[in-house]
């Protein structure tokens, strides 16, 4: 018997589901719909089928091939412009036996009906068409059918109220036709069977018969019933054969999943191949998780489908929600039931969607962004690339190898054609596959890549520069977060890029207005390993007073962190006579990121032992080479705003030095004022970003420039953050000077400054600006960087929107600890109030 698989409606339902696919293509727990069509018809032996296509015919085409995968003989018919059910059918009729009854089913219901009972049936009463029914408590969403004892059809109401219900059996779809029906279906003419030819032929007296099948029978044509339909899928109340390998009762994994300590899972669940599920997720079925999907940590899914491919964040909550095809759910975001994310969806960290809020495809929901409303047009996010770090993003979800490819081309763009650009990356696996993908990109564009592998930031920047180069990019994981990486370019002369620039690449980027040169333009890549460092090394000695280091013999414990700063440190400190007890110097991919938690245990460790060996001091440099931080000899960790201090004293007491400017940022205490001022210096106050002091760090008469986070800018030697350069240069001062870190910090007033962050929606920072601007402007220090509000005596407070999030910085300094703490504390709650 041959059968037809109607598959060719758009499901206008389910958008945005079917935008990217027609209807019989949803994924349905570990197959798409139409499959398990094509599996009920191989249990019931039957192979020869057609397909009717309209909607995104070449999606199933390319899918199901001819149909061997399922053990089906699959032919296809595609249709021009929509004709019904039964003019579909009709259409397809050349593909026919012209003497042999046929089989017609939707592609887009879940069914375990024995096909074969009903073929008999029909064979038995001699029906020109018979129909299957099915009993439901509630008709009133179907066709209903009223039956005669013989069950011969008496009539037909589609879609009644409930005057109208006339019986509780309803049309399923599935028919079994015998070939003089298609004599009734009038040629290339919209015709619908239930509509238009069974209510014509039952007026004319024709056989119409109806089988009353028992069985399970669901139209999975609402998000209502395709969530019913998944749930019965895993509650085995329907036949669907085998699901996966039942690796606990209810719960069936494909195979390479991987399941961590402290995940919580509750029956029934489907866990698709290469599934990822971290510390502490919580997933309560019925819930299905597609293929390469992750749930990260302290997640909690409880009763959703996740299509594959997608990335659940830390701490998110999923509560009957549907997540499609590749997109990624930021941290602690929460989406509640009937909310449905359509495919390469991005949803900031944070951020709410309400009960049956539907998101179409390619959206980006910012982070702390509430949504009441679907989205379908447009974005509730700037359409940007660049943050503070350059561009970030999740590893494999929104950085793929196919979209460093073509940022890789969007900056090659932006350059001058047979431009040279510098490129290196940290040691992890993650910014080596990106790299290379960016690699890829640039030559495309007519670019010659110079490639110095894995490099600290510093030795990049200065090798871009000090080569006359057009540009640079580095790439790390993020020191923040294990699952995040970031590209960060530099200009020529090594600087991060200007805002401009940076606008360029995005524009390029979003248009994909990208240049392709010919083939005899394409770029070289040429490999430079070790070449940066020794650059970088050698003019390195020359910027420091390397007889004052080295005859003061110095030891000092140095954490490398496991950073390529483990391949240039030494060697300097080896020149420099400085004996060097290292922490951490194996380069290591794993110990790249590490959590707050575990970055100050290594804080600890170094202060232990650094008084266990009686060394000097102890630092600690981050990974990429830029960031250092301290302990004194006793152990004590300086602050980044004590540390800022120290080396601002000692470079200070140089005479040469005292009419120099000293570049630092707005939040930093009120001690550098009369620090600076007792030495005769100017005090430059720059906004609390990195570009903005390595800005102020190109001005003329500006010495050093320091952040208050480890960073520290010497523009002597280059106008960057260069940790590396800050470790000589503190050894070079308490050289010279004769001292120590302790003996200076002991000369140097306390200040207490207290911290806080406060969540702001995006569209809400102005109007919070503009409020406070209004409420205490006679109190106002600066608004370069938000405000800055003067209090009484010498406290201050600090109110800066972030750049990157919708989040306010509070900042406090006081007399004392407990003070800066209540002021923090006080402005937090003033903008918790006017952002309401």
């Amino acid at each position: 018997m041959k059968a037809v698989v109607m598959a060719g409606g758009e499901g206008s339902r389910l958008r945005p589901l079917t935008l990217n696919r027609p209807k019989p293509m949803l994924p349905l727990v570990h197959r798409v719909v139409m499959a398990h069509i094509g599996e009920l018809l191989v249990r019931n032996q039957i192979t020869d089928v057609i397909a009717t296509l309209r909607y995104r015919a070449e999606d199933i085409q390319n899918y199901f091939g001819d149909g061997q995968g399922l053990g089906l003989n699959l032919q296809y018919s595609v249709e021009a412009h929509p004709l019904g059910t039964a003019g579909s059918v009709k259409f397809a009729a050349t593909q026919f036996d012209p003497c042999k009854p046929f089989l017609v089913l939707s592609g887009d219901a879940l069914t375990d009906f024995n096909l074969a009972e009903i073929v008999a049936f029909h064979e038995s009463v001699g029906a020109l068409a018979t129909l299957t029914l099915k009993r439901v408590p509630n008709p009133l969403d179907y066709g209903v059918v009223a039956l005669a004892d013989t069950g011969r059809i008496e009539g037909f109401i589609e879609k009644p109220s409930w005057s109208q219900v006339i019986s509780d059996t309803i049309n399923t779809g599935i028919y079994v036709l015998s070939p003089e029906i298609l004599q009734e279906i009038q040629t290339d003419t919209p015709v619908d069977f239930s509509r238009d030819l069974f209510p014509r032929l039952l007026k004319r007296g024709a056989p119409l018969f109806g089988y009353v099948a028992e069985g399970y029978w669901a139209d999975v044509g609402s998000f209502e019933e395709y969530h019913r339909a998944t749930a019965d899928i895993l509650n085995r109340k329907v036949n669907v054969g085998v699901i996966a390998p039942e690796i606990r009762p209810g719960i069936f994994a494909e195979e390479d999943v991987e399941i961590e300590d402290e995940a919580e899972l509750l029956a029934p669940l489907y866990l698709g191949r290469g599934v990822r599920i971290k510390r502490g997720a919580v997933i309560h079925g019925p819930t299905v998780i597609r293929a390469h999907t992750i749930i990260d940590d302290r997640a909690h899914i409880d009763g959703s489908i996740l299509w594959q491919n997608t990335y659940i964040g830390q701490g998110v909550e999923l509560r009957g929600a549907i997540v499609a095809t590749r997109s990624s759910i930021g941290a602690r975001a929460v989406m509640f039931e009937g909310a449905v994310i359509s495919d390469q969806c991005t949803i900031g960290e944070g951020a709410v969607i309400h009960p049956n809020v539907k998101v179409w495809p390619q959206k980006r929901i910012e982070a702390g962004a509430t949504l009441r409303s679907s989205l379908i047009w447009g974005s509730q996010a700037r359409r940007t690339l660049f943050g503070r770090y350059g561009v970030t993003g999740l590893v494999n979800v929104d950085f793929t190898p196919d979209f460093a490819a073509r940022l890789g081309s969007a900056f090659g763009a932006t350059l001058p054609k047979n431009g040279m650009v510098v490129i290196n990356r940290d040691p992890h696996r993650s910014p080596r596959m990106l790299k290379r993908a960016m690699i890829a990109g640039l030559p495309s564009a007519g670019i010659q890549v110079v490639d110095i592998k894995s490099t600290p930031i510093p030795v990049a920047r200065y090798y871009t520069r000090v080569t006359r180069a057009d540009g640079g990019v580095h790439v790390r994981l993020s020191p923040y977060d294990a699952r995040t990486v970031d590209i960060r370019f530099f200009s020529g002369d090594g600087q991060n890029l200007s805002k401009a620039h940076e606008r360029a690449i995005e524009t390029t980027f979003f248009r994909e207005d990208f240049r392709r040169v010919y083939s005899d333009e394409i770029g070289r890549i040429e490999e430079a390993a070790g070449v940066a460092e020794k650059r970088y090394g050698d003019d390195f000695i020359k910027c420091i007073n390397a007889n004052a280091i080295a005859n003061a013999k110095f030891q000092i414990v140095v954490d490398y962190a496991n950073g390529p700063a483990a391949a240039v440190l030494p060697r300097v400190l080896d020149q420099l006579n400085v004996d060097v007890i290292a922490l951490n110097e194996r380069i290591d991919e794993s110990k790249i990121s590490l959590t707050q938690e575990e970055f100050q245990r290594a804080l600890d460790r170094l202060g232990a032992i650094t008084v266990a060996v009686g060394a000097h001091l102890g630092v600690r440099i981050d990974v990429g080479g830029e960031r250092i931080w301290l302990v004194d000899q006793q152990g004590h960790k300086l602050s980044g705003g004590m540390a800022a201090a120290v080396l601002t004293e000692l470079l200070l007491r140089h005479e040469a030095l005292r009419d120099c400017a000293v570049a630092l940022p707005l939040h930093l205490p009120n001690l550098f004022e009369p620090l600076i001022e007792k030495y005769g210096a100017q005090l430059v106050r720059v906004k609390n970003d990195q570009q903005a002091l390595m800005e102020a760090a190109l001005l003329p008469d500006v010495y050093f420039a320091f952040g208050g986070g480890g960073d520290f800018i010497f523009p002597a030697f280059q106008p960057v953050v260069d940790g590396l350069m800050a470790i000589a240069k503190i050894l070079e001062l308490l050289a010279i000077h004769r001292t120590t870190l302790q003996q200076v910090v002991r000369g140097l007033p306390p200040f207490f400054v207290a911290q806080r962050r406060v969540y702001s929606a995006w569209e809400n920072k102005g109007s919070v600006l503009r409020l406070l601007n209004e409420q205490y402007h006679k109190q106002l220090l600066s608004s370069v960087d938000g405000i800055k509000l003067s209090l009484h005596g010498n406290d201050w407070v600090m109110i800066a929107p972030d750049p990157d999030g919708p989040f306010f910085h509070i900042y406090a300094e006081a007399a004392s600890r407990d003070a800066a703490n209540a002021t923090a504390d006080r402005y937090a709650r003033i903008v918790e109030g006017l952002r309401a």
